[in-house]
């Protein structure tokens, strides 16, 4: 294709989305309105389905569809970034230069490091009934590993660290969130309908199937954010060659 033909394509696909764009814009409710018919629905099938939180309840029953589409780009993240980081015949390993950690950073990483992994584990468990959930517990428990990091040194991080369970368990989590979905198949409703018995509202056994997807995401998210991170360390710390050697001196500096 020429390029007078992409510039054209592409000006014919954006006028139709400008278009498409403008006209839901101008049905959208006015700025100040009492009236958030969105809002109240949702609120009200948040606790029809004895879920606390209503993100939570919209992010995994309401709309899990799109919550599926949104952790499977996460796990292609993570699947690419580990396809391009891989060790190749051209890297070796080498032992990165010592670093000097002051007394209070180690203390202070060695007493944060189980108060954080703690924090994530209440803000996955407890997210179909307070603000947070799988995302953001996932995050909070991947940045809690890396306090050894911070604290002593990658050794320390490598040894609390099981990279290859660790992937298995991103590849697990992610296909668990799409097999939850049969369920609802299963008993004769649509994908991911959620079909569990609900439980007992503001409990840590209500929600039905939503506590289950958070949990499934928590440990997804935990799983992909230590492995990239992992990778990217490797290339940073360890990784000489054509490209590593260039990323250990930008570290070294």
């Amino acid at each position: 294709m020429s390029r007078t033909a992409r510039i054209r394509l592409f000006w014919g696909a954006a006028a139709v989305i400008a278009a498409l764009y403008t006209m839901a814009c101008l049905r959208l409710p006015h700025f100040g309105t009492a009236v958030h018919p969105y809002g109240d629905r949702a609120v009200a099938a948040t606790l029809r389905q004895r879920t606390a939180n209503t993100i939570s309840s919209i992010n995994f029953d309401q709309r899990a569809f799109d919550t599926l589409g949104e952790e499977s780009i996460l796990f292609g993240a993570v699947l690419g970034a580990t396809a391009l980081l891989r060790r190749t015949s051209h890297d070796h390993n080498t032992r990165p230069r010592p670093v000097r950690v002051l007394p209070s950073t180690r203390l202070f990483g060695a007493l944060l490091l189980p108060v954080a992994l703690l924090t994530g584990i209440y803000i996955v468990a407890h997210g179909q009934l307070s603000p947070g959930g799988g995302f953001q517990g996932g995050v909070v428990l991947a940045t809690a590993l890396h306090l050894a990091y911070v604290a002593a040194d990658y050794r320390a991080l490598q040894r609390i660290r099981p990279r290859e369970l660790l992937d298995q368990a991103d590849a697990v989590a992610a296909g668990a969130f799409t097999v939850l979905g049969l369920a609802g198949l299963v008993a004769g409703v649509a994908y991911l309908q959620n079909v569990l018995p609900l439980g007992t509202f503001n409990t840590l056994s209500s929600g039905g199937l939503v506590p289950v997807i958070n949990a499934a995401v928590g440990i997804e998210v935990a799983s992909g954010v230590i492995v990239v991170l992992a990778y990217f360390l490797d290339q940073t710390l360890f990784a000489t060659g054509p490209a590593g050697g260039a990323f250990r001196k930008k570290a070294e500096r």
